[in-house]
């Protein structure tokens, strides 16, 4: 190893500078997202978060014998409405196997998955990163049971271990390798997150581990054969997936600058030291020895099932976005702000409907999420309503109110509530639009500040001087518009 080693710096290609030239990162993700539904996979158990433990194991779950597996026609539905939203092939027929590996927490020593013949096939989901608009394509999505957990920290000398999540429904979303940039896979996984939030099949909650990644990263020169790919399993936040991948390619540079080779192996990501270490070595499907589950007939489904899935999906984000665009006259950015979430999405229709877009588009997504985020709400707990706020925005439209006084009607609603037309007529919050009245403000101004007026007649900047003023004589009620025509009528300006 050499004792030198050169500083990696990512370049605008995504091209990673080392010690030889430069290198390409290639990452394929496999989402594991935990199915929203009641019941697990194969028994009647609930799923609820939060349980004391093994409090939700059935007998299937516990792999009692003679404890025969029924499947959950829920949970395929959401697999299929998952992989109609990503635009995949929806298989008619398909086969669930057993995976078998021991482990403590996995009761019969065998995982019930899908290998050759998932129920979703290929399909692709489209992000924006780096600068550009990506399709990044879908391997396969498939079904299959969640582990149980193993806990270390309940007893000095033993483990113990928590069935709760044995047998709860996962879809596991795999993706071709055609990331090549840990920017590009945090859109992804955000993207994809978006997604099953909209369609709701995953509730894509990561701190609960209902959506977790294995992330398989690996290095080679431009154009070359793809390199020895290593997997970080069970990366469970988006900052950390970006992270893990630049910390991974960089090892595997240095690694192979030094003369040494990549080994495939499973790693983990240690987010406190920077670092991923190695977990143990990659098995490959042999390893698993997959067959037919016996006790489990094969899957199949009739087109007209699919179709019916399908005419019930909602609209999701790519559509709502480009519909924004169109019908309110929204930029780009702010559409993809807005769609970011369902329910902020819902809101912004609700105070945009019949209404200025653009101007709705400000009020939400500067004003209202700005205290969202400043107080740390959601759109969900908002103290104002969608019809609270769009009451606001006709003021603004009609004149009734300026900016500034919107902005303090907005922290009356926020903090007390109340109809905002009736707070605006019962406070005197009006704008005042009487010109006669602002021509007499303005006249009062020029009057006491004869060597302002001078000035600004040299200077025209210092009309905002005067704007201030008769802003603050009359109550910050006066309209600005008419302010400003007034006075530089007086000012000859």
């Amino acid at each position: 190893m050499s004792s030198q080693k050169v500083a990696v710096k990512s370049k605008p290609n995504n091209l990673i500078a080392g010690a030889t030239g430069d290198w390409e990162v290639i990452i394929g993700m496999e989402v594991h997202a935990q199915v929203a539904s009641n019941a697990k996979l194969f028994s009647g158990a609930s799923t609820a978060f939060g349980a004391e433990p093994n409090s939700h194991v059935s007998l299937v779950d516990a792999a009692m014998p003679g404890m025969l597996p029924v499947i959950n026609k829920e949970c395929v539905a959401q697999a299929i409405r998952t992989g109609l939203g990503i635009k995949a092939e929806i298989n008619l027929k398909s086969v669930f196997d057993r995976k078998n590996y021991f482990y403590p927490d996995l009761p019969q020593g065998y995982q019930i998955s899908q290998y050759k013949q998932p129920v979703v096939g290929e399909g692709e989901v489209e992000i924006d990163a780096d600068g550009e608009t990506l399709k990044i394509g879908i391997e396969r999505l498939h079904l299959e049971q969640d582990a149980g957990k193993s806990l270390h920290d309940q007893h000095p000398d033993y483990s113990y271990v928590d069935l709760n999540r044995s047998g709860v429904a996962l879809m596991e979303i795999v993706s071709k390798p055609d990331l090549r940039s840990s920017k590009q896979a945090q859109a992804y996984v955000t993207k994809l997150r978006t997604i099953l939030r909209y369609l709701g099949t995953c509730d894509g909650d990561m701190e609960k581990g209902n959506l977790r990644a294995d992330v398989n990263v690996s290095v080679r020169k431009p154009g070359d054969e793809l390199g020895t790919r290593c997997e970080i399993k069970n990366v469970n936040s988006i900052r950390f997936i970006g992270q893990a991948i630049e910390v991974e390619a960089r090892r595997q540079i240095d690694i192979i600058e030094d003369g040494g080779k990549i080994d495939q192996e499973t790693r983990l990501f240690d987010s406190v030291k920077g670092e991923t270490r190695s977990m143990r070595s990659k098995e490959e499907a042999h390893d698993y020895r997959y067959f037919p589950d016996p006790d489990l007939l094969p899957l199949e489904l009739t087109q007209d099932y699919v179709d019916d899935l399908k005419s019930k999906l909602p609209e999701l984000p790519d559509e709502k976005r480009a519909r924004f665009i169109k019908s309110f006259g929204l930029s780009a950015y702010d559409a993809d702000v807005l769609v970011a979430e369902r329910s902020s999405a819902d809101y912004f229709e609700s105070v945009a409907n019949g209404r200025d877009g653009k101007l709705a588009a400000n009020w939400v997504i500067n004003e209202l999420f700005g205290r969202l985020n400043k107080e740390g709400k959601d759109i969900e707990t908002c103290p104002v309503s969608a019809q609270q706020l769009g009451a606001i925005v006709d003021l603004i439209a009609s004149n009734a109110i300026s900016g500034k006084i919107a902005k303090d009607l907005f922290e009356i609603v926020w903090t007390e509530g109340g109809d905002p037309a009736e707070i605006v007529e019962k406070r005197g919050m009006k704008q005042v639009t009487d010109t006669g009245a602002i021509e007499k403000a303005v006249d009062a101004i020029i009057a006491s500040n004869p060597d302002k007026v001078e000035q600004a007649k040299a200077k025209p900047s210092m009309l905002g001087w005067f704007v201030g003023q008769v802003m603050k004589a009359t109550g910050g009620k006066a309209n600005p518009a008419a302010v400003n025509d007034i006075l530089k009528a007086k000012l000859g300006i």
